[in-house]
């Protein structure tokens, strides 16, 4: 199939961007980044926006670089970009190898790191890895500009605290101190494929662990018990990690047994990669 007739703008400047979806998005304007989720669902009529604006001439949101204590990210960087970049793997090598996991080599050339947090896919690796990161999301629109945390940005499937008239435009990581350890592990039916269940561990030199969980819920999920029994114990035993993801697990509301249980076998490849 092909997508429904619409106009198609290409704005080569943020502002410019910003304004036309502010005499859009009530009626449907929707903005394209990478279109490796929107462009399939165009083509299947799942939407059927009658204004489309790209991104792709926006040069200024494809910058990356690292200002002192973090690494700033623009929205239409792509996930290949992130995969392969030297920055990237220095400064936060678990995004970069996250960015691995995501699709074939087509889609992480055109994909974008912003179009991936913005659709929410509960599936999706980019989204896990901002909220492991407590990612700084800024947001634009014509009227301003606002900042938003990744724990409040995935507000449910596919949907988050993006307004109809705002554009993702930078997403800020802390960079993780020197000797962080991290682990990260999915699991699809083949690689490429949406995970059914996948982890991200991080170890910080005396800070508090973090996990967080995806595929097995409605988004992505900071894992409070399970960070909570590494901090207790860093060699946790698996039955008290498996008891911990279980919690959590069930705390965000997932209900299925054996997706709990491949959530937890996750977690326990995460948190031994990280503890090697």
């Amino acid at each position: 199939m092909k997508p429904a007739m619409m106009e198609y703008y290409a704005p080569t400047g943020l502002d410019e961007a910003a304004t036309l979806l502010a005499e859009t998005a009530e009626d449907g304007g929707k903005v394209i980044a990478g279109g490796q989720s929107l462009i399939p669902m165009m083509n299947f009529r799942l939407v059927r926006p009658p204004v489309l604006i790209d991104l792709g001439g926006v040069a200024e949101l494809t910058s990356m670089e690292a200002t002192g204590s973090h690494l700033s990210l623009g929205a239409m960087v792509t996930t290949a970009t992130v995969a392969s970049s030297s920055l990237v793997r220095r400064d936060w090598p678990l995004l970069a190898h996250a960015a691995t996991w995501v699709g074939h080599d087509q889609i992480r050339n055109r994909g974008t790191v912003g179009g991936s947090v913005v659709h929410a896919d509960p599936s999706a690796e980019m989204p896990a890895a901002m909220l492991l990161a407590d990612a700084r999301l800024e947001v634009r629109s014509a009227t301003g500009s606002r900042t938003v945390d990744a724990a409040d940005f995935f507000w449910g499937y596919m949907s988050t605290a993006l307004e109809e008239d705002e554009i993702l435009v930078r997403l800020s990581l802390e960079i993780p101190p020197p000797g962080t350890r991290w682990g990260f592990r999915e699991f699809a039916q083949r690689h490429g494929d949406f995970a059914e269940a996948g982890a991200a561990c991080l170890l910080p030199p005396g800070g508090r662990p973090r996990v967080v969980a995806f595929g097995a819920a409605d988004r992505p999920f900071r894992a409070a018990e399970t960070e909570s029994a590494l901090a207790a114990d860093p060699a946790a035993d698996a039955e008290t990690l498996r008891r911990a993801v279980s919690r959590d697990a069930e705390q965000a509301g997932v209900a299925d047994r054996a997706k709990i249980r491949l959530l937890a076998a996750m977690v326990l490849r995460a948190a031994e990669m990280a503890r090697q």
